[in-house]
């Protein structure tokens, strides 16, 4: 059996993908291996959201050659591939195939194309109508946490995002097989599920799917509800577009206790202004009405975000007002980006004219404040219990375990092996800068 070494870079969509190549791969008669060494084939899931992801592939096609006594089949997939096609061919020395994001259930013959004719194959067409979502056991992140995609790419075209253009217009998948796979992964032991996509609230099946019919609700909040009444122990969803956010997601949150306490709410910019020039069709009025729905629930939410200082055209002003909505939503964790143009954007078009040593200071800037409101959000858990997910050994102490609370905050403690894959009460008693310390409880 020829063995197929797989590394992925990017997000969590970009984690489903590959777990379902993998499980396809093995179906086909592949090996799957965690060694790059004594791999005969290599593919490289990409990532194109950030510069640094996308420069990461053509640092590591030259690793994988330059180590190489025996050439392997190098294969590019995922978004890079989707957007650059058969140009990658002529920009990477070294790379034999690409398939797209929505080929990926034909890597298999793609592999096969390339041992059979040589290097130079390239799949990006559409995704077959009946193309299987399942993921085997052996090829998943993890025993104890599974990611179900309910909803892939992206209606929304804000004008810096490369994601409409590498993942394709939104597709839903219908409530029917969420409820299905859900109840599967019950029945196999999985504690908690993630359901997953670009904009999961904008979630919008071609049918009806038997949901129920609940007044005023989205589609998307009667999906939850549909979920949480599988009784699965957890379910976390990620990621939220702040328009389509309504408020009867937090009402279907409070009713069921195994909706976790946690949203990832990205609102990018404090300013109008920036919002507007990056098509987000939300303003800082309609997001903090948002923010107060969640922080109004019964339920100690968790709240995190994204934010990109240094848009086109950003003044300090502008920067100012992200900072003020940085203190008025006081967000547990914020992932905060510099600006870097995406070419195929409409941004891309405008004048980057934000400095790099301005983009840098802000960044700084923006990061302290931050850090200063999440170590005092922090701290409202101290000598509290959370119900923790015992995920993995801790990879700086081999008497710690490792998971995540419902509020999705890393907490480590120590344990023993037994407690893998059981949830367990932790008293936290120690916060560090980015994750909790505590110590199992009755």
């Amino acid at each position: 059996m020829l063995k197929v070494y797989l590394e992925t870079f990017g997000c969590q969509m970009n984690v489903s993908d590959s777990e379902r190549v993998a499980t396809s791969l093995a179906g086909n008669g592949f090996e799957l291996t965690d060694s790059e060494e004594n791999a005969d084939i290599i593919l490289i899931n990409t990532c194109s959201v950030r510069e640094k992801a996308e420069q990461k592939l053509y640092t590591r096609v030259g690793e994988i050659r330059a180590g190489k006594r025996e050439k392997p089949v190098v294969g590019v997939m995922g978004c890079v591939a989707q957007l650059e096609g058969e140009t990658l061919f002529e920009k990477i020395k070294g790379v034999d195939l690409v398939v797209g994001t929505r080929a990926v259930g034909r890597v298999s013959q793609a592999i096969r194309n390339v041992l059979a004719d040589g290097p130079g194959f390239s799949d990006l067409g559409e995704r077959e109508a009946d193309y299987d979502w399942k993921v085997a056991d052996a090829q998943r992140h993890s025993p104890y946490v599974a990611f179900i995609p309910i909803i892939e790419g992206c209606n929304k075209f804000c004008t810096y995002c490369i994601v409409p253009f590498s993942r394709g217009r939104e597709v839903s998948l219908p409530a029917s097989e969420i409820i299905r796979q859900t109840l599967e992964l019950r029945r196999k032991g999985v504690k908690e599920i993630h359901l997953i996509g670009q904009n999961v609230n904008s979630y919008r099946p071609a049918t009806d799917s038997g949901l129920e019919d609940i007044k005023g609700a989205t589609y998307f909040s009667r999906l939850l509800r549909a979920v949480a009444k599988t009784g699965i122990e957890r379910i976390k969803y990620n990621t939220s577009f702040p328009r389509d956010f309504h408020p009867d997601i937090v009402d279907a949150m409070d009713e069921h206790e195994n909706l976790c306490n946690w949203v990832h709410l990205p609102v990018q910019s404090g300013s109008d202004r920036v919002l507007k020039a990056m098509r987000r069709l939300h303003t800082i009025d309609s997001y903090f009405k948002r923010i107060d729905k969640i922080k109004g629930s019964h339920r100690n939410m968790s709240l995190t975000t994204d934010i990109i200082v240094g848009f086109p055209g950003e003044t300090e002003a502008d920067f100012m007002d992200t900072v003020k909505m940085v203190d008025y939503c006081e967000f547990d964790s914020a992932y905060i980006f510099k600006y870097s143009p995406r070419p195929g954007t409409p941004a891309f078009e405008l004048e980057d004219d934000v400095p790099a040593k301005e983009k840098t200071a802000r960044f700084r800037e923006l990061e302290r404040v931050q850090k200063s409101i999440q170590q005092k959000s922090l701290r409202r858990y101290l000598n509290q219990s959370l119900k923790v997910l015992a995920e993995r050994g801790s990879a700086k102490s081999d008497s710690d375990l490792t998971g995540h609370s419902t509020c999705h905050r890393v907490v480590n403690f120590p344990g023993t092996n037994d407690m893998l894959g059981n949830i367990v009460n932790v008293r936290i008693t120690e916060i560090k800068a980015n994750s909790l310390y505590g110590e199992v409880c009755n």
